[in-house]
């Protein structure tokens, strides 16, 4: 009954995420409530380190350590990340980045639909710096959005190829790596270099053919005004040396990594130390251009405003959506699962394209990439060892999925924010999404498990 009991409160918590309930309030009512049942019908609940000694207390004893250990690990580190995108936005680096990665698109003036695919893979690195779906997409509006109509594509073309760049969330910047590294236990780098990296440049180079003929083929019936127009030119206002501070704490994690160990004895630099110098670094650059050591120091602000935002958005869902994952498990959500999967011969494989649609479909009905994985990437380790398998093998496939999926969410902040720039509708950016990414989803189960 438990299973059953679980699969009733995920499809209840899809309809009410649907719905545009507050997701934090939703998954851990959920969560909650799916705990207080597996307490009632005696089930075995999750082990707490110190217990209150009354189950009742030992409910919301499950919050407090689940703060405890978000915010001294992967809490920490996307909070830095959070903190560090915030600042690199106020002082113009992120600017600089894009308006220095957007001149090789100048070149092709009368090949539009080849300038727009190109804009995937382009787009895909500046991701790896810029870890925020909407924050780059706007970037992205502003300079690169006017380009690409000049040169002939439609308003919705150019829409749709800026948010596929928003497609994999990889990197070591990145929140759902931060959280997928954490649930594999494996080095951020390692993991990017070796995992993310060789399944990534298969997926965005289909998609760059997809979205081709996709956009060639829609825009053939559609009238485009290159005319109608935002500002041709996004100025920039920082020096063009700029471009460097978002790419510093890559460069350093590459540097001082485990992959080129090139330094006697070993140095070694984890995400959040790598956030914090890249910070101080780029507060130098602002002291010298500025010369005003007030503003400078009074700009570090930002940063920790930055730090709060994310911690009362992602941290606080991550936490929440841990909740949710400790119900599911105490209901034996995970144990039916496995058990009707070996029972239809399913293994391994087919629980991982199971649980990777699951995390798509999840991402599509909430408009959150992060809400989906969070719910459901701390189910993997349980998963896999009752397998036998290795916990990266689902991991990988389940948090590219997150992001594909909120590419495809018309309810996503970053499909309604450029939508509401380009002046057309939500379901149409979808309509032009849902081919490459639903073609690329296919892909990748098949490169991945078969």
């Amino acid at each position: 009954m438990g299973p059953i009991i679980a699969i009733i409160f995920t499809v209840i918590t899809g309809w009410l995420l649907l719905k545009k309930y507050n997701p934090h309030a939703v998954l851990l009512a959920s969560g909650l409530s799916m705990l207080t049942i597996s307490m009632f019908l005696e089930y075995n609940l999750p082990s707490l380190k110190n217990p209150t000694g009354l189950s009742g207390f030992d409910l919301f004893r499950y919050i407090k350590e689940s703060f405890s250990k978000t915010n001294a690990g992967v809490g920490l580190m996307i909070m830095a990340i959070g903190g560090f995108v915030a600042y690199i936005d106020v002082i113009g680096a992120s600017n600089a980045l894009v308006h220095l990665a957007m001149r090789p698109l100048k070149l092709f003036k009368n090949k539009p639909y080849i300038a727009a695919s190109l804009v995937i893979p382009l787009g895909q690195v500046l991701f790896v710096a810029i870890p925020s779906a909407a924050g780059l997409s706007l970037l992205l509006m502003a300079s690169l959005f006017p380009i690409l109509v000049k040169l002939g594509v439609s308003r919705l073309s150019a829409v749709s190829v800026i948010t596929a760049t928003t497609a994999f969330g990889i990197g070591p910047a990145s929140a759902i790596t931060a959280s997928a590294t954490q649930i594999a236990d494996v080095d951020s780098i390692v993991f990017f270099i070796k995992n993310q990296i060789p399944m990534v440049v298969p997926l965005s180079i289909s998609m760059m053919v997809t979205y081709y003929f996709v956009n060639r083929y829609f825009d053939k019936n559609q009238v485009i005004n290159s005319e109608d127009v935002v500002n041709e030119d996004n100025k920039l206002n920082v020096p063009l040396i700029y471009a460097l501070i978002p790419v510093l704490p890559i460069i350093l994690l590459l540097v001082f990594s485990k992959i080129f160990n090139a330094f006697d004895p070993p140095i070694t630099l984890d995400t959040t130390t790598a956030m914090f110098i890249s910070l101080f670094i780029g507060l130098l650059f602002e002291l010298v251009r500025t010369r005003n050591i007030k503003a400078v120091l009074t700009s570090l602000n930002t940063f920790w405003n930055g730090m709060g935002n994310i911690f009362k958005t992602v941290v606080t869902l991550i936490i929440t959506a841990d909740i949710f994952a400790k119900g599911l498990i105490s209901l034996g959500f995970i144990d039916g699962l496995i058990n009707a999967s070996q029972s239809l011969g399913f293994g391994v494989v087919g629980i991982g394209v199971i649980m990777t649609i699951m995390i798509f479909l999840a991402s599509m009905l909430m408009g959150s990439g992060n809400a989906s994985f969070f719910a459901f990437g701390p189910l993997v380790p349980k998963i896999t060892k009752s397998l036998g398998a290795e916990t990266s093998t689902l991991i990988l496939p389940m948090q590219l999925s997150a992001s594909m999926g909120r590419t495809v969410s018309p309810v996503a902040g970053v499909i309604i924010a450029t939508a509401e720039i380009a002046k057309v509708s939500t379901l149409a950016i979808v309509k032009r999404n849902l081919i490459p990414l639903g073609i690329a989803l296919v892909i990748m189960l098949f490169y991945h498990f078969i």
